[in-house]
């Protein structure tokens, strides 16, 4: 397992991070259908593995996830870094959602308290929150790393425009910033690349990339003229939108014909694929079964040649949107290092 600095701190963290979204069951959970023994056994693998970071919700299956999280870690909550998040509602109160000051300090001893710990490694806003002042949640989040209830902050879901006020915000008044940007990423889906890829370059966030299998879609188990009888895509869940569905298909059957190459599966070649993108430091993979979250663990020892990422790179390419299409002819001669996450060359040197 391969460690890399996430952004611009301290902290090490491995390439890849254990998701949690389906751990919890009932109806509090939209997907959830991992159990109490199924999650002590899959914290396990990921822990055999090397992972050293998981990442969890408080609005995961209401609390649950992270409740089962808490039991599975106990007695070694030492050997890894916890994530956690607030934002979603946790119930139907007015004030039971969004970044007040009042949710973020009721839901942080929430979470403390469920995952059977006194410190987050890293607290995430979920979302966005265009109601609360900007200065009113990060002041709060900056009075909680000094009092040793987080660690480090990270952000998920913001617009880049969101993402560069909030951080400057910070600047100004000496406050503690966000160091992670957990966002979508995928072969599936790279709009990040327009502008949260280059922004987290550029401001030292690293970026922690969730459903990095687009939800399930990059396995082979969906293809053009094949469907399978169960799976999260069957269903009414709509992360993440599929708009271009000629464009999915014909990156899954390059995914496919480059997995049968290395005697590997399309979800190793996927993810493999993201390790080599600028910006990347961890991916979030979440699983339902044992046997998923083994083979996505299998990632880190495949190895593609610069040709073959340069197809995959070459068929998912998104679409230069303005002003990067105007950019593109206009100032190619002086691209910054976070320009170079959408104009390339698509892998550090």
């Amino acid at each position: 397992m391969e460690y890399r600095q996430l952004g611009r701190s301290g902290l090490r963290v491995s390439t890849l991070t254990l998701g949690t979204m389906t751990f919890g069951q009932g109806d509090t959970s939209l997907i959830g259908t991992v159990d109490e023994a199924g999650v002590r056994r899959q914290v396990d693998i990921a822990l055999d593995a090397g992972v050293n970071l998981i990442d969890t919700a408080n609005m995961y299956s209401i609390g649950a996830s992270e409740t089962l999280v808490g039991k599975a870690i106990k007695g070694r909550r030492d050997q890894l870094l916890i994530s956690t998040k607030v934002r979603f509602p946790m119930a139907d109160g007015p004030n039971d959602a969004g970044l007040s000051r009042h949710h973020i300090l009721q839901q942080v001893e929430a979470s403390l308290g469920r995952l059977g710990t006194d410190h987050i490694d890293i607290y995430h806003v979920h979302e966005w929150d265009g109601q609360t002042p900007m200065e009113e949640y990060l002041e709060t989040l900056d009075t909680l790393v000094k009092s040793g209830k987080v660690r480090y902050l990270g952000v998920s879901n913001f617009a880049g425009w969101q993402l560069m006020k909030a951080l400057s915000i910070s600047d100004a008044h000496n406050w503690q910033r966000f160091v992670s940007n957990q966002i979508y990423y995928s072969l599936e889906g790279r709009d990040a690349e327009y502008e949260l890829i280059p922004l987290s370059v550029d401001q030292g966030l690293g970026v922690m990339a969730w459903a990095p299998l687009a939800g399930g879609l990059l396995t082979g188990k969906y293809r053009r003229d094949q469907q399978p009888e169960e799976g999260r895509q069957l269903t009414d869940w709509g992360e993440p939108p599929i708009r271009n569905p000629e464009k999915l298909w014909d990156t899954i059957e390059l995914l496919v014909k480059i997995a049968d190459g290395h005697s590997a599966s399309p979800a190793q070649v996927a993810l493999t694929y993201l390790f080599k993108k600028t910006g990347v430091t961890t991916l979030v993979i979440g699983a339902r079964r044992e046997e998923q979250l083994i083979d996505n663990l299998g990632s880190v020892d495949v190895r593609l040649s610069d040709d073959e990422l340069d197809a995959l790179d070459e068929i998912s390419a998104p679409e230069l949107i303005y002003p990067h299409w105007h950019q593109a002819k206009a100032v190619g001669d002086r691209w910054s290092p976070a320009d170079l996450a959408l104009h390339g060359p698509k892998r550090p040197a």
